[in-house]
């Protein structure tokens, strides 16, 4: 059990180290090399829109045939060897052609390591916390290392660097556990997955994750337009990612105190506060504080998100489960933020960005809210 644990949060590590890369500064990358807002737009929403089909293929393959450990072995080795092709185009059209290539088997990756993560955790799932943080403790030192050196470095090196950790990752993927849950006939997982309390989740999930399309589509791009160079860009996602890892390490004691669904409606409120102050305040000390809310807004959220899901998904679905999650809030949800983020982006006035994200997480907010308390006055 030990052993497992150790090679879930090494995949964590590896993956988010990658991300670390990808996140902050891929996005920049495409600026430098003279796309329009509207072209990284499309290819960040291109990107999810892959991984929505192709996450929901894969994971009802691993849930009918049993095969979800060779699933994951397969595309990290294909989707490593697919990003590899970005280093030999800087054009829109084939750099598009490859994100779908690469979206393609790069899409289950981590749905299936939450799905690895719940079932190697077992009775032990609320401190689920403590076994993610890893991947947000090395997300923290990319950032902060490569935000201090990014503005030294050959453009393409963002490229190299997410292929480096990919193939690490790739290979440690060789070491994975066997899957123990039990598979199921697709009738009943059907019928009890898609119950009405998982689709009002799934809903507001989609809305939340809208919300965030600016923020991960454009926040280093408005804080460059703000004037700040890679080292205070990397301090901001850096001290994003600190603030999750406070809240991933006391995850026992959260949802030991607080429910899912009071921790889900919580992020909500906290979420439409901090794209708020982005949109209202141009100063170091609210972009940074409001850098703070991370800890609720992608830490406590995604946390309950994943337990929640595990909670209403039946044996034998917990791998669609977590995919249609996956695929729903960072494929459909950041797929639809990209896109309406790049179309309302204009050079010089990205924090008009945000207000369309507060109010998006206001409605999230409001629906699931209310959901809940009418389904507890029915009680």
């Amino acid at each position: 059990m030990i052993a497992e644990k150790t090679v879930i949060r090494g995949q964590y590590f590896l993956y988010f180290s990658a991300m670390g890369v990808f996140l902050p500064f891929f996005n920049l990358y495409c600026l430098k090399i003279g796309f329009s807002g509207f072209q990284i737009g499309s290819l960040s929403a291109v990107r999810s829109g892959v991984l929505i089909v192709f996450s929901l293929f894969w994971g009802v393959l691993a849930d009918r045939k049993g095969w979800r450990r060779p699933i994951y072995i397969l595309c990290s080795f294909a989707s490593t060897a697919l990003w590899a092709l970005f280093l030999f185009t800087t054009d829109f059209g084939f750099m598009l052609a490859i994100t779908i290539l690469y979206g393609a088997f790069y899409a289950p990756l981590i749905a299936f390591l939450e799905a690895f993560a719940m079932d190697v955790l077992g009775p032990t799932k609320r401190h689920y916390g403590q076994t993610r943080v890893w991947g947000s403790v090395a997300f923290i030192a990319v950032v902060l290392v490569l935000g201090a050196l990014i503005d030294r470095l050959a453009d393409n090196r963002v490229i190299v660097l997410v292929l480096v950790f990919s193939a690490a990752q790739a290979l440690a993927a060789l070491a994975m556990p066997h899957q123990r849950r039990r598979v199921i006939t697709p009738l009943t997982g059907a019928r009890r997955l898609f119950s009405r309390p998982t689709v009002v989740f799934l809903i507001c999930a989609f809305l939340m994750l809208v919300s965030h399309g600016a923020y991960y589509g454009f926040f280093s791009i408005h804080l460059a337009e703000l004037g700040h160079g890679g080292r205070f860009i990397g301090l901001c996602w850096a001290v994003a990612s600190c603030a999750e890892v406070v809240v991933m390490l006391g995850s026992g004691r959260l949802f030991a105190r607080f429910s899912y669904q009071r921790v889900l409606t919580a992020a909500f409120g906290v979420a439409a506060l901090r794209w708020a102050v982005l949109y209202l305040s141009p100063s170091i000390v609210a972009i940074l504080a409001s850098q703070l809310l991370h800890a609720i807004t992608y830490g406590a959220f995604h946390m309950a998100g994943i337990l929640y899901m595990d909670h209403l998904a039946p044996d034998g679905e917990k791998t669609l489960g977590q995919v249609l999650n996956n695929a729903v809030t960072y494929g459909l949800g950041l797929t639809v933020g990209f896109f309406i983020s790049g179309a309302l982006y204009a050079p010089g006035n990205s924090a008009d960005l945000f207000l369309f994200s507060t109010l998006v997480a206001l409605l999230g907010g409001g629906i699931f809210y209310a959901f809940q308390h009418h389904a507890s006055n029915r009680l």
